[in-house]
């Protein structure tokens, strides 16, 4: 005791003689405020991006274990995270906290229809994959999703997902099997078979109710400013911890979110806070330029999430070594879906440079020839998004093109040139998307039940080049 005890009196003479650190304290605690607030933003991302979306869904007039869906083909006014519009989207929302297990039923696939999606938590985390690429394998099922640590015998039957939070979310598109208005109707008709309803009602379940938003803006899009932390906070009240996150309960407790208190910054933490945000989303944001491995060797396409996130993608986001927020936090900056089992039902690329590796700039004309023979049984799709935001450049006609656009131009040799730029060369039309002088694009390709040459590499997507 004698010897310990000197030393510890004497340390804090040695730091503060040396110099070392030269803070108030109040300084040191708007510091911790704004470090602790950043890394919140990263962490705290998929949550967030599934509030905004929960969000749009209620102010039109939606609740939990309903559906949201669009009617037709999607136009700019869909604002979510890189959605695609040239499929019929449909999204249940679920909660079992206050009804207990909720069933989502598919139905089968056939010459009806079929659907490709993904049951998540309110994470984002994949419980599992649904139609012809998910667990039913294209025979349709019932999916039932339990809540945290239930104990009750479940009944055969079903596809059992328990899940470690209460809320989630399926995210499903109906295939549009032709061109068409028919084609659209009868993928439209499809969708809607699909049942949600708490397990307690599944002797005879009540009516699902659909909440169509199609011709009206469905915002979702992430806002980088003090409505972030009050998203990140909802959830926070009301659900769960988990095991692997407790270290963030002293951190949000920095920033004044805690579980059974009210989020009420003063002005000063406000202030701060406002600036944490705006930094995490800088700092995200320059992450998404090059954390991204080019998918071919001699073009600029990615597959738009970091290797760590897709080793991950089936183990919500977690191995015995591994559990990459960073990745995570990058990987749902721009999207909004986790796929169980990538490279099933869908594949994905991004581009957002051209063949010089200069961004791609919306004064500017490019185009993109694809060449045939493009390795998907269903359909590919390019489409155009706002660099800024990661949603459909708003105000345009057309967001995209794909392989069931009416009218596209085929080349003689199966090829296919597609034009991106503020005007459509003359004659052209048919295959151009708009772009918007003065702001940043990115185009994401989908490759719909991808095929072995894409994987082995047989069949590349070249650059995206000027065009003059």
């Amino acid at each position: 005791m004698r010897a310990w005890f000197p030393a510890l009196i004497v340390l804090p003479f040695l730091v503060s003689t040396a110099g070392a650190v030269d803070f108030t304290p109040d300084q040191l605690h708007d510091r911790t405020v704004e470090r602790r607030a950043i890394e919140a933003v990263n962490w705290g991302m998929p949550v967030v991006n599934f509030d905004r979306m929960f969000q749009a869904f209620k102010d039109k007039g939606g609740d939990f274990n309903q559906v949201v869906y669009w009617s037709g083909l999607p136009d700019w006014k869909n604002q979510m995270l890189t959605p695609n519009p040239d499929t019929i989207y449909l999204l249940p929302f679920y909660d079992t906290k206050n009804v207990g297990p909720v069933v989502i039923e598919i139905p089968p696939a056939g010459d009806a229809g079929s659907i490709t999606g993904t049951l998540m938590d309110v994470w984002q985390a994949a419980l599992e994959d649904v139609g012809p690429a998910g667990a039913d394998k294209g025979e349709g099922g019932k999916y039932l999703i339990l809540p945290p640590d239930y104990k009750e015998a479940v009944p055969k039957g079903y596809i059992v997902l328990p899940s470690s939070t209460y809320e989630g979310y399926g995210l499903f598109r109906s295939t549009v099997k032709g061109i068409g208005h028919e084609a659209i109707n009868k993928a439209v008709d499809y969708g809607q078979r699909i049942k949600l309803y708490p397990l307690s009602q599944a002797a005879k379940p009540d009516r699902t109710t659909f909440v169509d938003v199609l011709g009206v803006e469905f915002d979702s899009t992430i806002r980088y400013d003090l409505s972030l932390y009050r998203s990140l906070d909802r959830v926070v009240q009301y659900e769960p911890w988990l095991p692997r996150d407790k270290v963030m309960v002293d951190m949000l407790r920095s920033i004044g979110i805690e579980k059974g208190k009210k989020f009420d910054p003063d002005q000063k933490t406000t202030d701060i806070l406002e600036a944490a945000v705006a930094e995490a989303h800088a700092w995200i944001d320059s992450r998404y330029e090059t954390a991204f491995e080019p998918y071919f060797d001699n073009a600029h396409w990615s597959v738009p999430a970091p290797l760590d996130m897709v080793k991950t993608s089936a183990t919500f986001y977690e191995t015995s070594d591994t559990y990459p927020v960073d990745s995570r936090g990058l990987t749902n900056f721009w999207g909004f879906s986790t796929v169980k089992h990538l490279g099933t039902g869908q594949f994905y690329l991004m581009s957002t440079q051209d063949k010089a590796g200069q961004p791609l700039d919306g004064s500017k004309n490019y185009k993109l020839t694809v060449p045939a023979h493009v390795p998907a049984s269903q359909y590919w799709s390019a489409v155009v998004y706002d660099r800024a935001t990661q949603s459909l450049v708003r105000d345009v006609p057309s967001p995209g093109k794909s392989s069931m656009s009416e009218r596209l131009a085929v080349n003689a040799d199966g090829t296919v040139d597609l034009f991106f730029g503020p005007a459509s060369p003359a004659g052209k039309e048919t295959n151009w998307t708009p772009t918007k002088p003065g702001d940043r694009f990115e185009v994401l390709f989908r490759f719909y039940g991808p095929q072995k040459p894409l994987f082995e590499k047989t069949w590349s997507l070249p650059d995206i080049e000027h065009a003059e």
